[in-house]
């Protein structure tokens, strides 16, 4: 009953294609596991005898040796894995998050949040955890979702392995297998991905957000609405209930320049509200150049947001300075593109902004430029590869001639290279931002929508671009087939080689016998 509740909830899935190659470079990380000779954790470190000097000295390192640091580093994942695996399937439970004593506690339902936010008091231990952090987190940097799911394939194969290794096989040639096994098992996932039909958005996004039909609708139709060339971001709403508001602004593919910028940890993004816009194509490497703006924009509050050739040195310094300490709000990004197209690109950013472009060909320096040459927007929204620019509204005809320029150029141009950029450009402009303005009761309410909301546009958008295959688990279920693990494991040479793909082959059960568990229901009998 619980397999069938599962397939219905996660009939579709994102194809987990890059999660599964994560797993590849994983399964060397865990098999190594078992071959750790030692494991090193630090200890407080010691200051000089001498009573004037503050010199603090390098940490006391405490080293476990073969089985002691084996057993420490996998009491460690299995601690982080039971607190986050009772979350995975439609039957899944949330985890409450006890925070800084000023702060609420935040109700969760994602994976790597969880693991996150768990240190272990045994410094050993805590290493284990952190392994298996490193691994949810992978899984989210290279699929967007799947988290959970990671965790507990990570906790099954640290512990068949550990068997494995104590009963005699050599971790070195399991490694070599695991590796061999989770690289086919890719390919394989890679060809049972089903390309994203309409009607899917709207069940790929529901089954993300843990089956709330109104998120996933919101969600659906966020991405419907910009189409192709639009994007969708979230923000805070004082109102009760959730909406979605389509606005003008354009997205560059570059991301914050240093992660010292962002703002909200949790979802890794930098925002500001309101700020002036500067542009140019200038590299800025000394504060100097940039520290007249800097104390003009002080005076007024007003935060900034840099789009420049490059930031470094004392200048990419002086802003993480004025950031972390709250003086003012920064966030800098690399101009998009080389050369003639990238000083185009920054011509429409400068247009959509109100900003005056600072351009070195034409001889305007940093130094000489004033806050009336920056422009304004509603709102910036910066990931590690993105910036989402939502415009205010102030330049929408501006925009829209900028626009009619661009296709009249695509149309005499007898280049299908200059056509492509062209269109580009035209989809940047227009595309459009789709805001899903969240609201709720209680504070506690909205993080817990916002994360579950950002969850399930990663997953959408892994969907679109990767493919679905069948969710609750059934799509790795379905490789443990024996014609498929045999033909894998017979390509090996040696017994120690089959172990380690027999494995992960085993391993590949586990995602469903924890949903089945979390329903309710017996594993063994839905498997």
């Amino acid at each position: 009953m619980a397999g069938a509740q599962a397939q219905r909830a996660g009939r579709h899935r994102t194809a987990g294609g890059r999660a599964i190659l994560a797993l590849a470079s994983l399964a060397c990380g865990l098999a190594a596991l078992g071959n750790a000779g030692s494991v090193f954790a630090a200890g407080a470190p010691r200051r000089s005898s001498r009573a004037r000097s503050a010199i603090a000295l390098e940490a006391a390192k405490k080293i476990s040796f073969k089985e002691a640091g084996q057993q420490k580093l996998a009491a460690g994942i299995n601690a982080v894995a039971n607190a986050v695996k009772v979350t995975l399937g439609p039957k899944g439970r949330n985890v409450v998050l006890q925070r800084d004593s000023f702060q609420a506690p935040q109700i969760v339902n994602d994976g790597v949040t969880i693991a996150r936010a768990i240190t272990l008091q045994d410094a050993e231990m805590n290493l284990g955890a952190k392994l298996l952090t490193q691994a949810s987190a992978k899984s989210e940097t290279n699929a967007g979702d799947g988290t959970t799911s990671a965790a507990v394939l990570t906790q099954e194969m640290v512990n068949q392995g550990m068997q494995l290794v104590v009963s005699g096989y050599n971790p070195v040639l399991m490694q070599k297998g695991m590796k061999a096994a989770a690289s086919k098992i890719a390919e394989e996932v890679e060809k049972l991905a089903k390309p994203v039909k309409s009607g899917d958005l709207l069940d790929i996004a529901t089954v993300s957000v843990g089956g709330d039909a109104a998120m996933g609708k919101n969600i659906a139709d966020a991405f419907e609405k910009v189409g192709e060339t639009g994007n969708v971001v979230i923000e805070e709403s004082q109102v009760l209930s959730d909406e979605v508001e389509v606005t003008e602004g354009l997205t560059l593919d570059r991301g914050f320049i240093s992660p010292y910028f962002v703002t909200d940890r949790q979802r890794s993004v930098a925002e500001l509200k309101k700020p002036r816009v500067l542009v140019t194509d200038q590299k800025i490497s000394d504060a100097y150049d940039i520290i007249n703006l800097l104390e003009d924009l002080l005076k007024t509050k007003q935060p900034i947001f840099i789009i420049a050739d490059d930031v470094t040195g004392e200048a990419l310094q002086t802003l993480v300075l004025n950031k972390q300490r709250g003086i003012l709000d920064i966030v800098a990004v690399k101009a998009p593109a080389f050369g003639a197209r990238k000083t185009a690109i920054l011509q429409d950013i400068a247009l959509a902004t109100g900003s005056t472009f600072i351009n070195s060909e034409l001889g305007m320096t940093l130094f000489d430029a004033t806050p009336e040459q920056l422009g304004t927007c509603e709102r910036v929204v910066v990931e590690k590869d993105k910036a989402i620019i939502i415009s205010d509204g102030s330049n929408a005809e501006a925009v829209k001639e900028r626009i009619r320029q661009l296709e009249d150029e695509v149309a005499e141009s007898d280049s299908s290279y200059d056509q492509d950029k062209l269109q580009e450009r035209i989809a940047s402009l227009g595309g459009g931002v789709a805001k899903i303005k969240v609201g709720g009761p209680t504070e506690t309410e909205v993080n817990d929508k916002k994360l579950r909301y950002t969850d399930a546009m990663s997953a959408v958008r892994s969907a679109k671009e990767m493919g679905i295959v069948p969710g609750g688990g059934s799509a790795l279920l379905h490789l443990t087939r024996s014609d498929f693990a045999d033909g894998v494991k017979e390509a090996l040479k040696t017994d120690d080689e089959k172990a380690g793909a027999e494995l992960v082959f085993k391993s590949l059960e586990a995602p469903m016998r924890q949903i089945a568990k979390n329903a309710g229901e017996d594993p063994s009998e839905v498997l």
